[in-house]
């Protein structure tokens, strides 16, 4: 069971966050901003539901919480249900500031979107290539990561969880390559794109190979702990309550 609420707050801060490190590390993308003459900023207001802005450049995406009152477009969306069918492409988001900033919606800001698409739905065949194996698996673990918070904060089964997790700092990873740092204070998560000064626990996965059999299911995270592949270490309960939202990760982003 899944909720729309929760999966608002996934498709926000999760997948279009993930903006961000796409247009920092894949060519296209930053193509894509390469024509923007001025940096142009784009806010999603949803009812009952998150609300952020994300502010486009040559130099790349930045998302802030919340809708910034100087933003050049502005979409308000009356209830999560529709934001998540706008983020599915079957509703028009239809913006009530910026009209003649239309062009960067249709275009730009699409662009970005479909590349974004193209990027964590790949074909088979897509996957073959290295330099896009990378992309695709790093997009993924930032997408990943920051749908643990939303599910712990949001959905009733990850509250449960994020409940049971001591305050402190639980950093997740691929050894060499990736980190992020899931916050606990008070029950609540965040999830910081970094690595953390000093985590409580942590959890870290060998290689870039494993971390994508993972995100797609198509291996066994429990072997993988057995064997050393996946390394555990610090307050392995903060862990273990981490997998049980991941679980959760998985179906909404089936």
């Amino acid at each position: 069971m899944t909720d729309a609420r929760t999966l608002a707050y996934i498709n926000m801060y999760a997948v279009l966050g993930t903006l961000e490190n796409l247009c920092e590390l894949d060519d296209k993308a930053k193509e894509i901003l390469s024509t923007l003459e001025n940096p142009v900023s784009l806010a999603f207001d949803v009812k009952d539901g998150p609300s952020a802005t994300l502010t486009f450049s040559k130099n790349g995406c930045r998302m802030e919480d919340g809708v910034n009152s100087k933003c050049d477009i502005k979409i308000p969306v009356s209830s999560c249900d529709k934001f998540n069918k706008i983020i599915d492409g079957v509703v028009t988001p239809i913006p009530t500031k910026g009209l003649t900033k239309i062009n960067f919606l249709l275009k730009t800001f699409t662009a970005l979107t479909d590349r974004l698409t193209e990027v964590m739905r790949p074909s088979a065949e897509a996957l073959k290539d290295p330099d896009f194996f990378r992309l695709n698996t790093l997009c993924t673990f930032y997408t990943v990561s920051v749908a643990i918070s939303q599910i712990g904060n949001q959905d009733a089964i990850g509250k449960f969880s994020a409940s049971n997790i001591a305050d402190g700092d639980i950093q997740i990873g691929i050894k060499d390559t990736v980190y992020a740092t899931i916050r606990v204070k008070n029950n609540r998560l965040i999830t910081i794109k970094q690595a953390s000064p000093k985590p409580r626990a942590i959890m870290e996965f060998c290689d870039l190979e494993l971390a994508n059999a993972l995100f797609a299911g198509t291996v066994n995270s429990i072997d993988h702990v057995g064997n050393g592949n996946i390394v555990i270490r610090g307050l392995i309960s903060m862990v273990d309550n981490v997998n049980r939202i991941l679980d959760r990760v998985a179906l909404y982003l089936a």
